[in-house]
Formats: C-alpha cells, structure tokens, sequence
C-alpha cells in the first residue's frame, strides 16, 4: 500500500490542523513525517529527515518533526536544539508514550494529534506566537516510501 493512501483525507486533514492549531499559538514548526518502513535505528532515520526537510534551519532552531514507519511500528519525536534546551528531560519520552498508547488501540491519527496538541501546548511556553511571525516550514504530512 502506497503510505499517502494509509490514511483517509479527513484523517490526513486533521492532523494538518492539529499541526496548524499548535503552531497558532507558537513561533515553533512542526511535522509530520511516514514511511512504511524503517530500516535503520528509527531515532537516525528521523533525524535524516529532519534535516531532509530542512527542519534544522528555522530562525530559533525551534522544529519538531513526529516521525512514524507504519508498516514497521517505530515512532519516533526529535526537536531541534533551541527547543531541547527548554523542554523537560522526559517530554519527549511522554510525548512518545501517548502516541503508543492509542496506537496500542489502532487510533494512529488520534495519536498522532495528541501528540502535536501536547508539544504545541509545551512550545507556547518556550516560544510564544510573535507578531512578525512567519511559517517557516510547511503544514502539510511528508511522505517517505
């Protein structure tokens, strides 16, 4: 199955939304990212393409990426530095475990809307909304194979 088809359009839409939600009340970017696979140590992989996406150039180095190979059940949540210098030790493992919670329960969408309300939630704190504000990365679900 081709990974743009594993989720219906209004499943794909709300996750843009919970993205654009987030980013509402925030100077932060965040994406999200499928594979069916992933071959290699998730956490590397999801770095890879954080960079591919060019996550690490946001002006206060404050992107987030939710990275999640399907097929392969890995999961995995990096921020970039200026956010991982503010954010408690634990929020991303508590990030990831509410992901697999309702992944447990076959609610990946739900999941992953949590997951983006929780660390939009986190970074208003850090990086508040600014009036000049400009969104620096796309809205949209990136797609790998």
């Amino acid at each position: 199955m081709n990974i743009k088809d594993y989720f219906s359009e209004e499943q794909k839409q709300a996750m843009v939304r919970a993205v654009q939600l987030a980013e509402k009340d925030s100077s932060a970017e965040i994406r999200i990212h499928f594979e069916n696979h992933c071959k290699e140590d998730v956490v590397e992989r999801a770095a890879k393409i954080f960079t591919k996406l060019e996550m690490d150039k946001t002006a206060m180095r404050n992107g987030v990426l939710i990275y999640v190979a399907v097929k392969d059940h890995k999961v995995a949540v990096l921020g970039d530095i200026g956010i991982n210098e503010k954010v408690a030790d634990n929020f991303w493992d508590s990030v990831y475990w509410l992901m697999i919670d309702s992944f447990r329960k076959g609610e990946l969408c739900e999941g992953i809307c949590a997951a983006v309300e929780k660390v939009g939630e986190q970074l208003k704190h850090f990086f508040p909304y600014q009036v000049d504000d400009v969104n620096e990365l796309p809205d949209d679900i990136s797609y790998g194979k």
